[in-house]
């Protein structure tokens, strides 16, 4: 059944990157996205058949879905929320909203989910493939709430994938001009996990150092010892990475503090890194005790390493290479940011790509700064790679992947 993706696409195409535009100007943090999902709500319920529910898991999540008959339950996922940092670029549709900015790409996400909803919708409405589709644009994927939780794991405590078969998902990628993709099986983004701790000494006089215990002192050893973690104790074939963010310490000149303060991040792919890294950092902080000091250390996890399905990921090239047979497909891990996806393919069989949306211009506009942008010819890109593989799966011209055994099933 030829439905002509390409087609569709490029007339859709002006109106993806007005809705991209759009959603641009009018960012909004985590959590807080209601100007966005009202948008997102009212564009789902133009499209015929579209079943569309707001507040799944958390108040601003929108959720539309097509089903009709037996068939595959596949899902995409696009997030929403910006991010606060005041907007540095030149084109012409900046943000109205100061201090908040679509500097990761959630904006270019969710017209993409727009777009294939819209075009799956046409197809739905002129055949009669059976199964299920559903659209997710979720809230809060940037940052957590007081609880600390993210967008993602809401939407799953409320059942939003628990009749899923598959679920994928892109993220934009500055690092790589529009034409390239990256696709990448197993463990392709990080662990994300946050340290705090502190190192105890008795303070004193400043002008009397010997007469108490100095935790500035102790600092640097543990500096030391912590920053040759992963240079000494980890496999160099293992993706790790240790970073002290903050440092507080003492008031004054002439005192010698009782405290000092550090936080940091750590960064790894897989569990037994994750684990040897905060064994090895516990270490580190323990080496106070040698100096008659003493220490205090809370880590927290965050998201877990993205782990990307190898099923579901070699569809995705052959969809790649029969739409775009000369796109690039880079197979290759995506650094070791997180991304809050990962707990959706910790639930079902999933994956995310990365798509090229650099302009080839050689300025660099990464991730999370303020002249981030994207090249928009990316957007058609990505919104024909993931409707032709939504059409793979109803069609049954790709296998569905494995559905997950138990919660151990992401070790490759």
């Amino acid at each position: 059944m030829e439905h002509n993706i390409l087609s569709r696409v490029q007339q859709l195409t002006d109106e993806i990157i007005e809705w991209r535009r759009h959603i641009h100007r009018n960012p909004e943090l985590s959590f807080k996205e209601y100007e966005t999902s009202q948008f997102v709500y009212e564009k789902l319920s133009n499209i015929d058949g579209m079943k569309v529910v707001k507040g799944v898991g958390v108040e601003t999540a929108v959720i539309g879905t097509l089903s009709r008959g037996d068939g595959p339950t596949v899902a995409i996922r696009a997030d929403m929320d910006a991010l606060p940092i005041v907007e540095a670029t030149s084109h012409s549709f900046p943000s109205k909203n100061v201090g908040v900015m679509h500097a990761c790409g959630h904006d270019a996400h969710t017209s993409i989910g727009l777009a294939v909803a819209t075009i799956i919708g046409q197809i739905w409405k002129e055949t009669d493939i059976q199964g299920t589709v559903k659209f997710i644009f979720q809230p809060a994927e940037e940052n957590t709430d007081e609880y600390g939780k993210t967008g993602s794991p809401y939407l799953i405590e409320a059942g939003a994938l628990d009749d899923v078969d598959c679920i994928m998902a892109l993220h934009m990628d500055p690092e790589h001009e529009v034409g390239t993709v990256l696709i990448h099986d197993g463990y392709s983004m990080a662990n994300v996990d946050v340290f705090q701790g502190k190192l105890f000494g008795t303070g004193g006089h400043g002008a009397y150092p010997h007469l108490g215990t100095d935790p500035i002192w102790m600092l640097g050893p543990v500096l030391q010892a912590i920053h040759g973690i992963v240079a000494r104790n980890i496999s160099p074939l293992d993706a790790a990475v240790i970073s002290v963010g903050e440092i507080k310490a003492g008031s004054a000149s002439n005192v010698i503090p009782s405290e000092v303060y550090l936080q940091g991040t750590l960064r790894s792919y897989t569990p037994s890194v994750r684990k040897e890294l905060e064994t090895r950092l516990k270490n580190a902080f323990s080496i106070v005790e040698a100096f008659g000091g003493r220490f205090e250390l809370n880590i927290t996890h965050g998201e877990p390493a993205l782990f990307n399905n190898a099923e579901v990921n070699k569809m995705l090239k052959e969809v790649v290479s029969e739409l775009y047979p000369g796109m690039e497909i880079k197979e290759i891990p995506f650094g070791l940011g997180g991304e809050d996806f990962s707990h959706m393919t910790y639930k079902v069989p999933g994956s995310m790509f990365f798509l090229g949306c650099a302009y080839p211009d050689g300025i660099k506009r990464d991730l999370h700064t303020p002249i981030f942008d994207i090249d928009e010819r990316c957007l058609p890109i990505g919104t024909a790679i993931l409707t032709q593989a939504i059409l793979k799966y109803l069609l049954g011209n790709a296998q569905l992947p494995q559905q997950y055994a138990n919660e151990e099933k992401a070790v490759i």
